[in-house]
């Protein structure tokens, strides 16, 4: 089994002002510096929203949005490749039941290049070796940052 840091990416949250245009600004700064967004989650309270995205590179990202005054922070998340079938995402989720592994959160993409889907999972981070475990032993494919960079 691979290790925590190979099976997991990263996902960067940004905290933006509940306002009109400010996802937009976020936006913005990415197109301007070439980063390919492959994956965006956008959960709002009443005076912030906290964008989650999922881009070719993390690591530049960072870098450009602290320049750019955001404030963000990295997350490993599980990415898990869903097949395009009735009960495919059940698989998961019982996988997940069985070792008892809570989901804090999740969302879905498609990418351009395949039929299926994927989905990001964010569970508690002591939990996310069992969820690797258990989700090898029922044949699901999980996917790593290398393989996020190429979609």
């Amino acid at each position: 089994m691979k290790g925590e840091k190979e099976m997991t990416i990263k996902q960067i949250s940004v905290f933006l002002e509940n306002k009109p245009g400010k996802l937009a600004e976020f936006v913005e700064v990415l197109r301007g510096h070439g980063i390919d967004m492959r994956a965006l989650s956008l959960a709002e309270a009443s005076d912030f929203g906290i964008a989650r995205v999922i881009v070719d590179d993390p690591d530049k990202t960072q870098q450009v949005l602290a320049e750019a005054h955001f404030i963000s922070s990295v997350t490993p998340v599980l990415a898990v490749a869903v097949s395009d079938q009735p009960g495919a995402l059940y698989e998961m989720l019982e996988a997940m039941r069985e070792g008892s592994v809570n989901i804090e959160y999740t969302y879905a993409f498609t990418t351009r290049t395949d039929k299926g889907a994927y989905m990001v999972f964010r569970v508690a981070d002591k939990s996310i070796d069992d969820a690797v475990r258990l989700l090898e032993k029922h044949n699901i494919k999980i996917v790593a940052q290398d393989d996020i960079y190429k979609l």
